[in-house]
């Protein structure tokens, strides 16, 4: 007669796993199409040339609207002891204030609608990365974040899809958008039934003789080597461009769309790959350290690059590693945050890091742009790279419980 198999070995199920990663990535379809391609067309419309300053406002408010929703609503539910309420109850509001930006008629009523949208947003994501953390088990976590690289990489698709000649008007693109949210979230919902893993949901009691596998220092560390090469990612999203076409004038705008899409495709199975190698060799921090260190070589190569081919070339090694890195690290973060009941708000604390890189970048290529041109911002990114690179590898672990 088979036995049941101890909670510590015991697995999360493939369909809950392959389920999570689709709502994850409907996560990401619910707003990056928005805020990057339909969002400036409505304020095009609505201001004309004054959109710059129209998206800059809505930037900035929804970026702290996003951060302090995201703690909240990951406290709430930590605090309510459920998950899966919020994240139908966010989904639901989110889309339907998504399709009502098509009645906005001023600027006023966009900055207020995108403020209010981002609240219902978080409402659903920040329970969503929450209960992954609550069902998934450590020898998982590698694997899951694998999965997680299909979220930004669904997220540019939809993007292309909604925006097809023919397909839909401008409105009908809001609707659209949200039915895709809606057919990607519910299914996990409604079809998930993930096993419960009560040692990863309750108070932790640890004996004296078993300590925690990573110490407190642990989460700062990781806090700060996301923060440091998410300020390098968030300002080669912005620049890449600009940059491009100061070494080659024939370079467009459509030709840093498909560099954009090829790095997105092949980051995908290269972080299936690393996250189940890590999960095998019970190395969670290695392939994280070499994503950081990868990263910072593909900045110095992009530093020193004086034609069009090396340039690429760099921006090919620092954005296929620095993918793997964010994709695993949302998984891994999962390991070393210490407490179960306040699991969702650390989490938002960690969506900082994803938020407070868009208010620092345009200050420090303002400052180093001018005086040292992109040479001297990517040498300071691939410091600030090798610097997450350092804290991960030095990442001290508590010592193996003795017998």
């Amino acid at each position: 007669m088979a036995t049941a198999e101890p909670a510590a070995e015991q697995r999360q199920t493939l369909r809950f796993l392959w389920l999570y990663a689709l709502a994850a990535a409907g996560g990401a379809v619910s707003y990056v199409p928005f805020l990057t391609l339909l969002l400036p067309v409505r304020a095009t419309e609505m201001v004309g040339d004054g959109n710059i300053d129209l998206l800059a406002y809505i930037a900035f408010a929804g970026a702290i609207t996003a951060s302090l929703a995201n703690i909240g609503f990951g406290w709430l539910s930590d605090a309510t002891g459920t998950r899966r309420p919020w994240i139908v109850a966010g989904l639901v509001l989110s889309c339907v204030l998504l399709v009502s930006v098509r009645t906005t008629s001023n600027p006023s009523e966009l900055i207020g609608l995108v403020v209010v949208w981002q609240v219902a947003l978080n409402m659903m994501l920040a329970p969503l990365a929450a209960w992954a953390g609550d069902v998934v088990p450590d020898r998982q976590k590698g694997f899951l974040g694998g999965l997680l690289s299909f979220a930004p990489a669904l997220g540019a698709a939809s993007g292309a899809l909604v925006t097809l000649p023919g397909l839909a008007g401008p409105d009908e693109r809001l609707v659209l958008v949200a039915a895709l949210v809606a057919g990607m979230v519910l299914p996990v919902i409604l079809f998930g039934r993930p096993i419960p893993m009560p040692d990863l949901t309750e108070p932790v009691t640890r004996l004296k003789n078993t300590p925690p596998r990573f110490p407190r220092g642990a989460v700062a560390r990781m806090w700060l080597a996301r923060l440091l090469v998410q300020i390098a990612e968030a300002a080669l999203f912005a620049y890449l461009l600009i940059w491009l076409t100061g070494i080659d004038a024939s370079f467009t705008d459509s030709d840093t769309a498909r560099i954009f899409a090829l790095v997105l495709g092949l980051s995908v199975p290269l972080a299936l790959f690393a996250g189940r190698w890590s999960d095998r060799r019970d190395r969670p921090i290695l392939p994280l350290a070499w994503g950081a260190g990868v990263g910072a070589l593909g900045l110095v190569i992009m530093a020193l690059a004086q034609g069009i081919e090396g340039a690429i070339g760099g921006y090919l090694v620092f954005g296929l590693s620095t993918s793997v890195f964010l994709a695993l690290h949302s998984s891994q973060t999962l390991r070393v945050l210490p407490k179960p009941a306040t699991r969702g708000r650390d989490l938002g604390l960690f969506n900082l890091t994803n938020t407070v890189p868009s208010l620092i970048m345009p200050w420090l290529t303002l400052a180093l742009v001018p005086l040292f041109g992109f040479s001297g911002l990517f040498f300071l990114l691939a410091g600030l790279a090798a610097l997450a690179t350092v804290l991960l590898l030095t990442m001290p672990k508590s010592p193996a419980p003795s017998n």
